[in-house]
């Protein structure tokens, strides 16, 4: 197995995994603001794209069983790639709305094939030990193509409305054409380079296709995943764990971008894209690096309580913007980047718990029911019904629900049993 030069794939793989489901889910919820839609409308419209990240386990066996899954990241890549660019072309239409919707569906069903070919790919490709050195890493490469999107990409859109670029692309429309342009430009890229340096782990390929056959096979696969060792406590856990941070993953952009009458703190999309682009990244490198180095040493068990303390604790920082708004960038920009450490520290714990988990039979399978379920407990549901919450509550009393909800959190990390997925670590 050809796993000797990880750090040349492991990176650039979950940064090619980021960068779709961050323009899905992210980009496009600042586009769709500046482009006249509601905090309800958004939050439910990119709620639904969030669907195939949900429901990916019933094609991870035809992933399984049909080409290898090299083949799978780079053909989706490229696919991810064309289909970016064409969401460029609907923006000036007068069915903007439904086309871009549309081709979002179509990127959002290719991201998740992409994740469980990427996750398969990262379990078989990479030694027990190697999984979880990498782990803070992987995690904080996808968080990286995150702020390239969100920061970055943002930041741009807000330079060309600006007219830094020439007048030509000062409209709102132009400037997220070229955005997206740029992704697909960037996936195509990727594609490329995986082709070439992506190690052939694989030794077989399966040319054929039998609908009962994988039927029986996801069956299958359930079954080794609910006679999993303390299922139940562990299925609320990956469905809960998350939930805090589910409801702010779409609010906070909104509350940032809203103008102050509307109770936000009226950034700029360059202001929003500096501060994402800057502290936020410096923010996620250093909490998923530190709580992958630090899960590595100590072991799930022994550091499980602290990162569950630093992934919640801070998004206190929020109810402290929206009851004390400021114009003062560096103080807004400081709030965000304690929160953002503190979600490298948690997710950290929380991905490799879900890494050890899967390990054993069908590990790639299970793995992706064990993603699938913590996106629709954590991420799907509490974002299509954040906007909707947000609009009837406001903004300061939105953030005071999400504290409050920490205490799922607590509650699902107290009655978790870890000691025989991490006993790696305690020996």
């Amino acid at each position: 197995m050809n796993n000797q030069k990880p750090y040349i794939w492991v990176p650039s793989l979950y940064l090619g995994e980021a960068l779709p489901f961050s323009a899905v889910m992210l980009i496009s919820v600042i586009m769709f603001k500046e482009l006249g839609l509601t905090d309800g409308q958004i939050t439910v419209y990119t709620g639904w794209l969030g669907l195939p990240w949900v429901i990916k386990p019933i094609w991870s066996p035809f992933i399984d069983n049909l080409k290898t899954k090299r083949w799978w990241i780079v053909s989706m890549q490229f696919l991810m790639g064309f289909a970016l660019a064409m969401v460029a072309f609907t923006l000036p239409t007068a069915f903007w709305l439904q086309g871009s919707l549309a081709i979002f569906m179509v990127i959002a069903f290719a991201s998740a094939t992409h994740d469980i070919s990427a996750d398969g790919f990262y379990i078989i490709g990479l030694k027990e030990k190697d999984q979880d050195l990498y782990v803070g890493i992987r995690n904080t490469f996808y968080r990286i193509g995150m702020v390239i999107g969100q920061g970055g990409l943002v930041l741009l859109a807000g330079h060309l409305q600006d007219g830094t670029f020439g007048e030509a692309f000062q409209s709102t429309a132009t400037s997220w054409m070229v955005v997206f342009v740029i992704l697909g430009a960037l996936m195509v890229l990727l594609g490329t380079y995986h082709s070439v340096v992506l190690p052939k782990v694989e030794t077989a390929t399966h040319e054929r296709f039998k609908f009962s056959e994988q039927m029986k096979e996801f069956v299958e696969t359930l079954k080794v995943f609910i006679t999993k060792p303390h299922i139940i406590s562990a299925l609320c856990f990956i469905l809960l764990f998350r939930l805090p941070e589910g409801l702010l993953t779409k609010i906070v952009p909104l509350f940032l971008t809203r103008t102050t009458a509307e109770g936000g703190l009226a950034m700029s999309d360059k202001d929003f894209g500096l501060i994402y682009g800057t502290l936020g990244v410096i923010g996620l490198l250093a909490g998923g690096i530190i709580g992958g180095w630090a899960v590595s040493k100590w072991g799930l068990k022994k550091c499980l309580w602290p990162l569950v303390l630093c992934i919640t604790l801070p998004d206190a920082v929020y109810v402290y913007l929206s009851y004390f708004p400021t114009d003062n960038l560096w103080l807004t920009g400081s709030c965000v980047c304690i929160e953002q450490i503190g979600y490298g520290l948690g997710f950290a714990a929380y991905t490799l718990y879900l890494v050890t988990f899967s390990r054993g039979e069908r590990s790639t399978a299970v793995f992706s029911i064990c993603t699938a379920g913590q996106y629709f407990g954590g991420v799907m549901l509490p974002g299509m019904v954040s906007g909707l919450i947000s609009e009837n509550i406001g903004y300061q009393k939105f953030f005071l629900l999400v504290m409050l909800l920490c205490l799922v959190t607590f509650a699902v990390t107290a009655f978790v049993k870890i000691d025989a997925e991490s006993k790696d670590h305690e020996q």
